[in-house]
């Protein structure tokens, strides 16, 4: 891999200057491991909880055991981990089909929701394929402020509009495919309060995606309902190869994994099948993984502010997810980005990423993802829709020296025809 001293000299002067932000990122990292390892001293924690369950999966200990380290882990009353779930978008619908009814109406309260959404709520695709519109599940949606915050007034009006039909109040942390700062948990939380306060009969639901462990507490600790997350993302720390989670209160989660089986069997059953100790060694390694990949965020960031590049978050501002954004200007340039990451993954790397028509996206989508499980994003990785201003949104490294090899090829393809 031929690197420019020009883009050496930039990472150098990064890693110095970003020194003190590293150190803050281990701490909240070792915080968030004494207390993992505390429950699983606490739930006793054994290799007979690594074995395998077949069939209906009846009294699966080391699935009922990761279920109740979950609850505490998030500090809420009740949670579900499951390796059968296959990516964050099943997990977001198994918990909005779990809680809404046809009459219900869902309110998105931090803009358009992730692209992979629309279609399940019903925002866009074919009538009759089952999406929550199909099932006569209404749909509101609040922008966020000009100054990227939530907005109370224009929430407030829609709460007092609806009515008791607002049965979800719906908010993604991350920014998805928006040009948006990232919500902090303490700004979900003032939302939670609110919500309480002036429609109690409403569930607030997190898309939690890209935001676990990235402080020392999540969005039920702060009275979110629900809570939901995939495994191949920060919560897997890079060692689950599938599967997501649901946490939250006791009728929401209920509800929710009524969704997942059937109602009346929810949470009681599902083989394992050999996958517990990969759930459990990724919840082991999820902090020190997402510290991993936050510095790799820092660092990117801090190069392309330095080669010219409109960044968000900037090097220096405190983050709450993973997600880097790079705003390119161009469709090649976009291109290029994902091509230098690809270029330097572990996996694929003599893959030129090119764009295609993905399913469940309205834009021609570039993914560079050389990852070793297909689709993981706590993995070094980036993508983003072929439309303007063509932003760049990367994400993960599973360790911060790949994560840094990776961004200095990125940089690296992009100055070259400069």
């Amino acid at each position: 891999m031929q690197i420019s001293k020009r883009i050496i000299d930039l990472t150098r002067e990064a890693e110095i200057a970003l020194a003190p932000y590293f150190a803050r990122i281990d701490e909240i990292s070792f915080i968030n491991t004494q207390r993992i390892m505390d429950l699983f001293k606490e739930y006793k924690v054994c290799d007979a909880m690594f074995c395998a369950s077949s069939g209906y999966g009846y009294d699966d200990k080391g699935r009922d055991t990761l279920d109740l380290i979950w609850a505490d882990v998030m500090k809420a009353p009740k949670a579900f981990v499951r390796h059968n779930i296959v990516n964050g978008t099943q997990a977001l619908a198994i918990g909005l089909y779990g809680l809404l009814r046809p009459g219900d109406v869902m309110l998105s309260v931090a803009g358009k929701p992730y692209d992979t959404l629309e279609e399940v709520i019903g925002i866009c695709g074919n009538p009759g394929d089952g999406s929550l519109k199909d099932f006569g599940v209404g749909y509101r949606q609040i922008e966020l402020t000009e100054q990227g915050t939530l907005d109370f007034p224009a929430i407030k009006n829609a709460i007092d509009t609806i009515g008791k039909s607002l049965k979800v109040v719906f908010v993604q942390r991350s920014k998805g495919y928006l040009n948006r700062r990232t919500l902090t948990v303490a700004e979900i939380g003032e939302l939670c309060r609110f919500v309480k306060a002036n429609a109690p009969y409403a569930y607030v639901v997190v898309d939690n995606c890209y935001g676990e462990f990235v402080e020392t507490e999540e969005p039920t600790a702060y009275g979110a309902d629900m809570v939901i997350g995939s495994l191949i993302k920060n919560p897997g720390g890079g060692m689950a190869e599938c599967g997501g989670y649901i946490a939250g209160t006791e009728r929401a989660v209920e509800l929710a994994s009524y969704r997942l089986t059937s109602v009346g069997v929810g949470c009681e059953v599902g083989a394992t099948l050999g996958q517990n100790k990969s759930l459990y060694k990724g919840l082991f390694y999820a902090p020190h993984t997402t510290a991993q990949a936050l510095k790799t965020a820092h660092l990117a960031a801090y190069i392309f502010e330095n080669l010219g590049y409109n960044v968000e978050p900037k090097w220096n501002e405190t983050r709450s997810d993973i997600i880097q954004t790079v705003i390119t200007g161009s469709a090649d340039k976009l291109c290029k980005f994902c091509q230098g990451i690809q270029a330097g993954s572990p996996v694929d790397a003599f893959v030129t990423p090119e764009p295609w028509d993905m399913p469940g996206y309205n834009d021609k989508v570039i993914m560079a993802a050389g990852a070793f499980t297909q689709g993981s994003s706590i993995e070094l990785s980036a993508d983003g829709p072929l439309r303007e201003p063509f932003t760049v949104y990367f994400q993960g490294g599973l360790t911060y020296e790949s994560g840094k090899i990776g961004i200095m090829s990125a940089a690296e393809k992009v100055i070259s025809d400069n």
